[in-house]
């Protein structure tokens, strides 16, 4: 069977697509142009003719993988419904599970970023653009009145860093903690930086229970 020709853009996608495989299996360090091109069959001169550098692809890489999430996390905030609820779908979603291979990019992104010029500065666009959108729909829902949160960017920070720091260690340690409890410690960490005592139960429409107000 003649293989299908794929055009420029086609092309670049598969090559991120095979460079964030091998760069979260080898890591950023040890990825080679050469493993890219063995994971699709290809020669080394055509990734180099898409990406010059090894450092390019990386980032370029990353940034592919990372936007994918973004997409999906602008998604999960954009439903029609309550701002908890989609807070909580999204805190839920980030929590680490399975094989983790985002989280193992993330890392590897962090891990290389203070040597990695072009990588730091895509990865830290894209964390701070996490960040601003949660803290946008953090701040809907204190406008509608949901919770009392005091300052939307300050929760979107400390929440993103207690679940990043959470992965890290999930990912690093599978299975030193059963995902249920992971799910439960990220639906408390939500419901503090939101001002509330809980979140509805079971996905329950309505305002969650604020602090100091008995849960009736």
């Amino acid at each position: 069977m003649a293989k299908v020709r794929l055009n420029v853009a086609e092309r670049r996608q598969e090559l991120l697509r095979a460079a964030a495989v091998q760069i979260g299996a080898r890591g950023v360090t040890a990825v080679r142009i050469a493993d890219v091109a063995a994971e699709l069959g290809v020669s080394n001169a055509l990734v180099l003719y898409h990406f010059p550098t090894k450092e390019q692809l990386v980032a370029a890489a990353f940034a592919h993988a990372a936007e994918e999430d973004l997409a999906r996390l602008r998604t999960l905030l954009g439903r029609r419904t309550t701002a908890v609820r989609r807070l909580r779908a999204a805190v839920r979603w980030y929590t680490p599970s399975g094989r983790a291979d985002g989280w193992r990019l993330w890392i590897e992104g962090w891990a290389a970023g203070p040597r990695e010029p072009a990588l730091r500065e895509v990865a830290g666009a894209l964390d701070r653009a996490w960040k601003e959108e949660l803290a946008a729909v953090i701040g809907q829902g204190v406008t509608a009145g949901e919770f009392p949160c005091p300052d939307p960017v300050a929760a979107a920070w400390r929440l993103t860093a207690f679940l990043d720091g959470l992965a890290v260690q999930m990912t690093s340690y599978p299975g030193a903690l059963p995902r249920t409890t992971m799910v439960t410690w990220a639906d408390a960490a939500l419901a503090r930086e939101l001002g509330l005592a809980a979140l509805p139960r079971n996905g329950a429409a309505g305002t969650a229970t604020r602090a100091g107000t008995p849960d009736t």
